[in-house]
């Protein structure tokens, strides 16, 4: 016997759905990392790849310019010999760090209460980008 599909009574997903909007943003390879380190204040290319050592001078190029273009970051042209850039976070990147702080209390809550066999498992299977990020939430 089958079972009877239930009716969903959550409201209808607007067609533009906002979260799909905001996790195309933190949902990126490495933009968790990015908008973490720059909420404590600008940062240079160079320091950034001394922040998140895993990532690729290429990809974190790429990210930049997406979250540039996506308005989340603003990127300063230094006027220094040899020319320097400074990436800053905007408002709008601003309001994105209490989800990404949120994000990091729950993924600590969970990791306190999987059972000590898992967290191995759990560590070689996290993607790289995390592996990071969660080791900057434990600090």
């Amino acid at each position: 016997m089958s079972l009877k599909v239930r009716k969903n009574r959550s409201p209808a997903t607007p067609e533009a759905c906002p979260l799909l909007e905001c996790m195309a943003i933190i949902g990126g390879a490495w933009a968790p990392n990015i908008i973490w380190h720059l909420a404590g204040g600008p940062r240079r290319f160079s320091e950034l790849r001394v922040d998140i050592p895993l990532v690729s001078p290429k990809v974190l190029t790429t990210r930049l310019r997406e979250m540039e273009e996506d308005g989340v970051i603003e990127r300063h042209v230094m006027p220094t010999s040899p020319p320097s850039v400074e990436y800053v976070l905007t408002d709008l990147g601003a309001r994105l760090v209490p989800a990404i702080e949120a994000i990091a209390e729950v993924g600590e809550e969970l990791k306190r209460r999987r059972p000590k066999d898992r967290k191995r498992a759990t560590r070689r299977s996290a993607p790289k980008h995390f592996r990071g990020l969660r080791r900057q939430a434990a600090e």
